[in-house]
């Protein structure tokens, strides 16, 4: 094994510019979600030219790269669909340049999260010149719509293509740590109704800006007393959006709706959120919803899931996450830390919803996620190409 350490750290070298490169040709593609074709064709076309023994694109559009073909699964994720750039003038350079300089790819998606499959493609090529041939089929998967709806790609990789993974290695950017769980999330609506009257004489009516009022007040300190968790941290919940309406601007409002941003820690679930929110207006004429995102990919399809994400983490002796540990101080000679995202993945359905034991791992910092000046350190990249192909190599059933 030491043998195979050397030669995959040597090859991840020998790579360098090859991986910096492909992620150059990625982020000078725009390609926000359900725009994401062109960026998957120069994918798919970066996994044939890398020598993967399998490169297709599934009815979704998500690019699925294969290495070896034995009974036991290893899945590695990253997905190809950015967030805009938001406003140019916070820019100090062309957020589509992917200019290779100072050691650095810059550009939008470089950390979020075009560089993690621009590794595991040089990854399948060190696979393939070292001649992998362990039990072990593993599959590289360039997901869709992530930024819209964080999950969905692989419900469809699950349930619609097949794919049931035995491990899976999220590439969103860690800083080189491993990661073994974020909180979940879900998005709630409550919409109340009033009753119009002419606003000289607001007593025959009833306000339902008033109602929404008074339970944002309430949710604003249900926020203060959710619970928290030693590893995940505090739940939290925050009112994103408020619409109202009314006959006229003369009138009672007789409609409100607030949108709610909920972020679940360990143990919270939908049930207990939702009871949360429905112990607020329960003498209120409210109705609260779980809400449902549907859209149609690039491919046509329309598809679509309950915008409930749940919270996932991995104990730190699993050996999914010791898998992770041994294979970086094999390759790097020092501990790695074990840690947990601030933001969302697609592990909320790769863990979340289909229990996959799972760990992140990628190159960046989150800290340029969705930020402008997007950039992200070339030695990263030979890392994370390193560690996935050494991974490969490790696992256990």
């Amino acid at each position: 094994m030491e043998n195979i350490v050397q030669q995959i750290n040597a090859l991840a070298e020998k790579y360098r510019d090859y991986t910096a490169r492909n992620l150059s040709k990625l982020v000078k593609i725009k390609s926000l979600s359900l725009g994401e074709k062109d960026v998957m064709l120069e994918l798919k076309r970066q996994m044939e030219e890398a020598g993967f023994d399998e490169v297709k694109i599934d009815g979704l559009g998500n690019v699925i790269g294969r290495v070896g073909s034995g009974k036991n699964i290893l899945a590695i994720d990253g997905h190809m669909d950015t967030v805009d750039f938001g406003n140019l003038d916070n820019w100090t350079f062309d957020p589509l340049s992917g200019e290779v300089k100072d050691g650095f790819v810059f550009g939008r998606g470089t950390v979020d999260q075009e560089g993690g499959p621009a590794a595991f493609v040089t990854t399948g090529r060190i696979l393939k010149e070292l001649g992998f041939d362990r039990d072990w089929t593993i599959y590289f998967t360039g997901t869709v719509m992530e930024e819209d709806c964080d999950g969905l790609c692989w419900k469809y990789i699950y349930e619609e293509v097949g794919i049931h993974p035995d491990f899976a290695i999220s590439t969103e950017p860690t800083n080189l740590n491993i990661y073994r769980g974020h909180r979940g999330r879900m998005e709630i609506a409550v919409s109340f109704t009033g009753l119009s009257s002419h606003g000289s004489a607001p007593e025959r009516g009833i306000n339902a800006i008033y109602m929404a009022s008074r339970a944002a007040l309430e949710i604003e300190k249900l926020n203060e007393r959710l619970a928290g968790d030693p590893f995940l941290g505090k739940g939290s919940v925050t009112i994103s959006e408020i619409k109202s309406g009314s006959p006229s601007l003369c009138a009672v409002s007789d409609f409100a709706r607030i949108h709610l941003d909920r972020r679940l820690t360990w143990g919270e679930t939908k049930e207990s959120a939702v009871a949360e929110i429905e112990a607020i207006v329960k003498d209120m004429k409210a109705v609260v919803e779980v809400l449902h995102y549907e859209e149609t990919a690039y491919t046509g399809l329309k598809y679509g899931m309950e915008k409930y994400f749940p919270t996932w983490k991995m104990e730190e002796d699993s050996k999914v996450v010791q898998t992770g540990v041994q294979a970086f101080e094999q390759l790097f000679n020092k501990k790695p830390i074990v840690d947990k995202w601030t933001f969302s993945t697609n592990g909320v359905t790769i863990n979340g919803y289909y229990k996959v034991p799972m760990i992140g791992f990628g190159p960046g910092n989150e800290i340029y996620a969705h930020a402008p000046n997007e950039k992200v350190p070339i030695d990263d990249l030979v890392k994370a190409s390193a560690f996935y192909a050494l991974y490969a190599y490790l696992i256990e059933k």
